[in-house]
C-alpha cells in the first residue's frame, strides 16, 4: 500500500495546478482579428490572453447584447471553486497518508475519485449554464439583432467543449493546463486505487 499511498499523495497535489493554470480556455477567431482574441478560465476568475482582449471581446458584444465578461465577484463560483479544489487535495493527502501507513483501505482511493468526479461533473454543468445564460440572455435594444431561420433569436453561446461558428466567428473551446493536470491527477488516484487493490488481493491469496 506504500506505493499507492504515494502515488494517491501524488495525483491530489496535482490539482493545486488550477491555482497557477487555466483550467478552460476559449478563442474567437475572425477574418477582422488577424490574432484571435481569447479568454482563459481560472478557478478564481477569467483573464485575456493578451492585455485587451477581453475589452475587445466586451466590445464585440454590445453590439449583440450579451453581457460583459463577469469579474470574480460577479460570479460565486470563482470564491467556491478554490476552497472545493483545496478541500480535495487536503482530503486526498491525508487519505494518501493513510493509505502508506496502511491505516485505511484501498477503496477509499476510489471514493475520493467518485466524489472529484461528481463535483466536476457539477461544475461542468455549472459552466455549461453560464454560457447558456450568457449568450441566450440578450438585451433586447441591442444594436444588432440576428434571427435563425425559423425567425426565433440566435443564440450566441459559446461550446462547452470543441468548435462552433458563431456568425463570422470560429470559437474553439477546450481544457487548458489546469485541466489537464486535473486529468492527470485524477487518473493517478485510480491506479492508486488498482494498485492498492492488486495489493490487497494478493495478500489474501498468501
Amino acid at each position: 500500500m506504500k506505493k499507492a499511498g504515494i502515488i494517491m499523495i501524488i495525483g491530489s497535489l496535482l490539482l493545486l495546478g488550477l491555482f497557477k493554470f487555466p483550467l478552460w480556455n476559449i478563442m474567437l477567431g475572425a477574418p477582422q482579428y488577424p490574432e484571435p482574441l481569447g479568454m482563459d478560465i481560472y478557478i478564481n476568475g477569467i483573464k485575456g490572453i493578451t492585455e485587451y482582449d477581453l475589452q475587445n471581446i466586451d466590445g464585440l458584444n454590445h453590439y449583440i447584447g450579451m453581457k460583459t465578461i463577469p469579474k470574480p465577484e460577479d460570479m460565486w463560483e470563482f470564491s467556491v471553486f478554490p476552497k472545493v479544489i483545496l478541500g480535495m487535495v487536503i482530503l486526498g493527502v491525508i487519505i494518501g497518508l493513510l493509505g502508506f501507513l496502511e491505516k485505511v483501505s484501498y477503496k477509499f482511493f476510489l471514493g475520493w475519485f467518485l466524489l472529484m468526479s461528481i463535483l466536476g461533473v457539477l461544475g461542468m454543468y455549472d459552466f455549461n449554464n453560464w454560457l447558456i445564460d450568457y449568450g441566450s440572455n440578450l438585451d433586447p435594444h441591442a444594436i444588432i439583432k440576428v434571427t435563425n431561420p425559423d425567425g426565433t433569436p440566435m443564440s450566441y453561446k459559446p461550446p462547452l467543449i470543441g468548435y462552433q461558428k458563431l456568425l463570422n466567428f470560429d470559437v474553439d473551446s477546450w481544457p487548458h493546463i489546469g485541466g489537464y493536470l486535473m486529468f492527470v491527477g485524477m487518473s493517478l488516484t485510480l491506479v492508486a486505487f488498482w494498485l492498492g487493490r492488486k495489493i490487497a488481493l494478493k495478500k489474501t491469496t498468501q
